[in-house]
C-alpha cells in the first residue's frame, strides 16, 4: 500500500526520475510553456513552484542589481541561488526563428524575470491546460505554463488583463 507516499514513480529509477523533472523545469523556464503528458505536468508543478518560492523568498533582493546590495542581501541571494542552480542546469539554449541559437541564463532568469513577474504573488505560478489524448498511444496531454506570461512589449500580462484584452485573429 502506498500511504502517505506522495509522487508518482513514472516506472523510473529515482535517479531518471530526478533528471527528468531537472530538465523539465529548465524547459519550463526557457520556454516559458511544454507540452507533455498529464500526470508529468501535475507533478512538474511540484517542483516547478517550490524552485521559483525560493527566489520570491528573498522579495526585491532576489532581482535588485549586485551594486545595491548590502553584504548579508548578496549572501543570501548567494545561497539562493546556488540552491536553484543544484537543481537545473545554469544555461539553456533557445531556437530563435532563422535558425540561429540563444544561450540563456535559466538560473537569472529565475531570480530576476519571474521573481519579478510574480512579486506579490503568494503561490500557484503554473497553470495546466488538459489538451486531450496523444495521438499514438492516447496518453493524456496537457499543456504547464506560467500563469503571468509577458506581453509583446515586455510588460506581464496577467489572468484578468487576458481576459478582457480584445481578442486578435
Amino acid at each position: 500500500m502506498r500511504h502517505l507516499k506522495s509522487g508518482r514513480k513514472f516506472d523510473r529509477s529515482p535517479s531518471s526520475r530526478r533528471a527528468m523533472f531537472r530538465n523539465l523545469t529548465a524547459n519550463l523556464i526557457l520556454h516559458e510553456r511544454i507540452e507533455t503528458t498529464d500526470a508529468k505536468a501535475k507533478e512538474l508543478r511540484r517542483v516547478a513552484e517550490k524552485l521559483l518560492t525560493k527566489a520570491m523568498r528573498l522579495g526585491k533582493v532576489a532581482f535588485t542589481p549586485q551594486v545595491d546590495l548590502t553584504a548579508a542581501d548578496k549572501a543570501k541571494r548567494l545561497h539562493a541561488t546556488r540552491l536553484v542552480g543544484s537543481f537545473i542546469a545554469r544555461f539553456g539554449v533557445k531556437t530563435l526563428p532563422g535558425g540561429e541559437t540563444e544561450k540563456v541564463d535559466l538560473v537569472e532568469k529565475v531570480f530576476v524575470d519571474l521573481a519579478r513577474r510574480f512579486e506579490g504573488r503568494a503561490g500557484g505560478y503554473t497553470r495546466i491546460i488538459k489538451l486531450g489524448p496523444r495521438k499514438g498511444d492516447g496518453a493524456h496531454m496537457a499543456l504547464i505554463e506560467w500563469v503571468v506570461r509577458p506581453a509583446a512589449g515586455g510588460v506581464p500580462v496577467t489572468e484578468a488583463a487576458a481576459e478582457t484584452a480584445p481578442a486578435t485573429a
